[in-house]
């Protein structure tokens, strides 16, 4: 069966229409069908619309997302209220432990990422994922600083890597790898990403979900709860009216 692929994390810049079309239009020729570009959480709804058009003038699915980059529980709780119905993908960026705990039990997060390239600054352990493995939130690896990052960064950076996804398999939870760059030169084909993130010691089947399954998963799950006939899963309003 094919597959359609998707990265949840291409960084662009709007204010750069010209690189951005290029970007794009590489994505498309790798083979991307979706892809999702992380906005600013004041972004204003035209200028979404106008980046969606964009990117299916380039003969792709867009999907708007936001990264949350909060200090406190408190203040993650207080940017979901304000943005989950703004956005088709959340993700947390989890720079302490209270706000990763937060993050991987809220049902209105949909990827934990951790950023921090210092192993003691990561927190993602059996804990988190018994915690994520009960909600709807699901690990993001990008591929980039595997790219870009040389010598002992990038073997310590590996090791992390291994752990985490290994405890992600263990509670199975997704996993979404995602590419993170902003330079088409550091693009990679979906393939060429599942096969940089086979490092993580993950079967054939789970690297490819890992850049299809797990991400369209995301994306559709959110269109759906966004959708104004929705009303809970598997319930949705057909018709309104006196005559219903």
């Amino acid at each position: 069966m094919k597959r359609t692929f998707a990265d949840l994390h291409l960084r662009l810049n709007g204010k750069d229409s010209a690189a951005t079309q290029l970007i794009l239009n590489k994505a498309e020729a790798l083979g991307y069908q979706l892809i999702s570009v992380p906005c600013q959480p004041e972004a204003r709804m035209e200028d979404i619309t106008k980046l969606k058009s964009v990117c299916n003038e380039a003969g792709m699915d867009f999907a708007s997302r936001v990264d949350l980059r909060p200090r406190t529980q408190n203040e993650l709780l207080s940017q979901l209220r304000k943005f989950r119905r703004k956005f088709e993908v959340i993700c947390v960026l989890c720079e302490n432990k209270d706000v990763a705990r937060q993050a991987a039990k809220d049902r209105r997060v949909d990827l934990v990422s951790f950023p921090l390239l210092d192993f003691r600054s990561r927190f993602f352990d059996r804990a988190e994922a018994e915690l994520a493995s009960s909600s709807l939130a699901t690990l993001e690896v990008d591929i980039k600083p595997l790219l870009v990052l040389e010598g002992p960064a990038r073997v310590r950076l590996l090791s992390c890597l291994r752990r985490e996804t290994l405890v992600a398999r263990d509670f199975h939870l997704p996993v979404v790898v995602s590419s993170g760059v902003s330079e088409m030169l550091l693009l990679r084909k979906p393939r060429e990403m599942a096969a940089l993130a086979s490092l993580f010691d993950f079967e054939e089947d789970a690297l490819l979900d890992a850049v299809s399954v797990n991400p369209l998963a995301i994306v559709r799950r959110n269109r759906e709860k966004l959708d104004r006939g929705f009303v809970a899963p598997g319930i949705r309003v057909i018709k309104e009216g006196d005559d219903c």
